[in-house]
């Protein structure tokens, strides 16, 4: 194990939106989706006691077998998993178990003793993770490079896992035995259409998820299958269909990390492939974790980042993510209020209505077309753009008040800003200005009654109100009896309502 001094924490954000433009960003894709995740969430303050639960650790797992006889396939897959993990040098400390009970979600990890903060949990080295450059059909890889460049650069790991996933003899069998079909992955797109609309409309998620299936299309029938028909020796179509390489997206997506580039790299390289963790993957997600991953030449180690008492469970962070990005890319959300990091989205489009709505004129509605022409030029706006709003402030406070400022000049006010290129000497306050939840309220009338507008059309673009929502919450019985993806979903809209609802109060 390497010494807690050989590896730096890092700390990234992961704003994701869609498979095709995920490796654009500078971004870390952290860990999993676990299926059926219950309401609420846990307090990091509470957890059972490790004698209620089921568990195994690794030294008890040590002397099994990877195949194992008589247990449960689950309970069979984590002992063998847990061997594995033994054999190749994964070290994991006594106080930690590896558990299906008293988790959020499916499998998790548990502190078996009290745990102090900076204590390393387990220790991954390098050969036990499984990316491009540790497969087995690495110099296959390498030889092809060129020809397996892709929007996503998730091709060589998902080539990689297309031939571990499936070959008798890989390394990384014990590790898939975790996931036997990739079954429990209960992202959006695996879903019928219809309930996705009916569950998910306005919410983002359909747009991502259409993106989405389009690239993996795309990406399977332009570069997959032609590097495998070159390659029959070790890839065969029929066995590595379509389906099977859209649920290893799935697990890529929701599974994999990104190791973040030291910060005078960060301009200047590409960011680094996607890889999978053993073990590190395990750990499920609250925005208020409870443990980091960190990285060394040698290893990869999982540390805690808060005292973590006996039988509370381990939580690593996927970023700072929103309900609807956690729906998309693990099939999951975080019950309100527990995210923080939650947001709700108006497309720039939708402000683009509302000020043409707003407009009582021909001429005034010309006003707002060549004003949204120069935002355009600008590049403040876009025609798939959004602006993002959080509970505390605007994420995207510079394209939105532009926007708002744009939109809402008189004509010869805007004449004489397009002549300058959108430059002028601001005043004071203006430089000093932040469109959060104090300066919202002041902000001058015109530009309230635009944002107000945009919001009202946005929360028309749901299948229902917040009151309906609000009701179903809160009756016990009737949010029992919705299935996870009606609960997650309720959860991401419910979210983005309440978030929309405090800007129209702040706006009023």
């Amino acid at each position: 194990m390497c010494s807690a001094a050989e590896a730096l924490p890092q700390e990234v954000t992961k704003p994701i939106l869609n498979v095709s433009e995920i490796f654009s960003l500078p971004v870390h894709i952290w860990s999993q989706q676990r299926g059926s995740c219950p309401s609420p969430l846990p307090s990091l303050q509470e957890g059972p006691m490790v004698g209620e639960r089921t568990t195994t650790s690794l030294s008890a797992a040590a002397d099994l077998a990877y195949v194992v006889t008589g247990g449960s396939p689950a309970e069979d897959g984590v002992s063998g998993f847990l061997a594995w993990c033994k054999k190749v040098g994964l070290e994991l400390s006594p106080k930690v178990y590896v558990s299906r009970e008293g988790t959020v979600s499916d499998y998790g990890l548990l502190a078996g003793e009290d745990l102090q903060i900076g204590e390393v949990l387990f220790s991954v080295p390098r050969a036990a993770l499984l990316s491009q450059h540790t497969t087995s059909i690495r110099s296959l890889l390498e030889t092809d490079e060129a020809s397996l460049e892709s929007q996503s650069g998730w091709v060589p790991l998902l080539l990689a896992l297309l031939h571990e996933y499936t070959a008798s003899d890989s390394q990384w069998r014990p590790y898939f035995a975790l996931w036997p079909d990739f079954s429990s992955m209960d992202h959006p797109m695996f879903w019928p259409e219809t309930e996705r609309v009916r569950l998910l409309q306005g919410t983002g998620v359909l747009e991502a998820v259409d993106k989405d299936l389009a690239s993996i299309q795309r990406e399977y029938t332009s570069i997959i299958l032609p590097f495998m028909e070159s390659h029959l020796d070790v890839f065969d179509p029929q066995r590595h269909t379509l389906e099977l390489y859209r649920r290893l997206v799935a697990f890529v997506m929701a599974y994999s990390f990104q190791e973040p580039l030291d910060e005078e790299d960060e301009d200047e390289k590409e960011p680094n492939p996607p890889m999978m963790v053993p073990m590190a993957d395990i750990l499920n997600h609250v925005a208020n974790h409870n443990a980091n991953l960190e990285y060394s030449l040698e290893c990869l180690k999982m540390v805690t980042t808060q005292p973590v008492r006996k039988g509370q469970e381990i939580f690593n962070t996927y970023g700072q993510m929103a309900n609807w990005q956690l729906m998309h890319m693990y099939g999951f959300a975080e019950p309100y209020p527990g995210n923080t990091d939650d947001t709700a989205d108006i497309q720039m489009v939708t402000v683009r209505t509302a000020a043409l709505q707003g407009a009582v004129t021909e001429a005034e509605r010309q006003l707002v077309s060549e004003q949204w022409e120069f935002l355009c030029q600008l590049e403040m706006v876009g025609e798939e753009g959004a602006f993002v709003i959080g509970w505390e402030e605007v994420l995207t406070e510079e394209e939105l008040s532009m926007t708002l400022k744009v939109l809402c000049m008189a004509a010869e006010e805007f004449q004489e800003f397009k002549e300058h290129e959108g430059w002028e000497e601001d005043t004071e306050d203006e430089e000093s200005f932040t469109l959060s939840n104090e300066t919202i309220p002041r902000l001058k009338a015109s530009w309230k009654k635009l944002l107000r507008d945009s919001a009202l059309l946005t929360l028309e673009s749901y299948s229902s109100d917040l009151k309906a929502e609000q009701d179903l919450l809160n009756n016990k019985v009737a949010y029992g009896k919705l299935s996870h993806r009606e609960q997650a979903a309720l959860q991401v809209r419910y979210g983005q309502k309440r978030i929309l609802h405090q800007l129209l109060e702040l706006a009023s």
